[in-house]
């Protein structure tokens, strides 16, 4: 959370607001956040935030679907992330990430996606299985052609759960 305990930055950079949780819904996330921090186990912290949440809202009478959209859970979720970063057991996501999640979403094959763009299927698989990267002018003019741009956001402060 920010220093004013108001707002939470996520690892893609989103901002939370925390302005609108009680008393209660704050020391669950402080709570949260305590126990991530320092060197913990990343399958205990996923069983630890996951049951917390669930017990604290089910006994306010929310169903799964709406404990998933509580700002409580995304932030349980993204800690959870922070956690198995920190571990060395998964990896921040980058651009060839959200590339491969474009393409999967917005075309029928990449072939179609490389078509439209005037990437080469063969630069494109070195890229998305991370054995190259694409010139930003080259990207930012592929995206132009599709109808996306590049978007520059803060990084998230530090990948410590603060």
């Amino acid at each position: 959370m920010s220093a004013k305990n108001d707002s939470y930055q996520d690892l893609d950079g989103q901002v939370l607001s925390l302005a609108n949780l009680d008393d209660r819904e704050r020391e669950l996330v402080e709570q949260l956040q305590a126990r991530a921090r320092g060197k913990v186990d990343w399958n205990e912290y996923s069983n630890y935030w996951m049951a917390a949440v669930n017990d604290f809202y089910q006994a306010r009478g929310l169903n799964r679907q709406q404990i998933q959209q509580t700002a409580a859970f995304r932030i349980g979720q993204d800690l959870d992330s922070r956690v198995g970063v920190a571990s060395g057991l998964v990896r921040m996501s980058d651009y060839r990430d959200e590339l491969e999640e474009l393409i999967r979403t917005r075309f029928k094959t990449r072939r179609a996606f490389c078509e439209a763009t005037g990437l080469s299927e063969d630069m494109l698989s070195h890229v998305l299985n991370k054995r190259k990267h694409l010139a930003i002018d080259t990207l930012a003019d592929a995206l132009a052609r599709v109808g996306y741009t590049i978007h520059i956001t803060e990084a998230p402060s530090g990948l410590g759960v603060s």
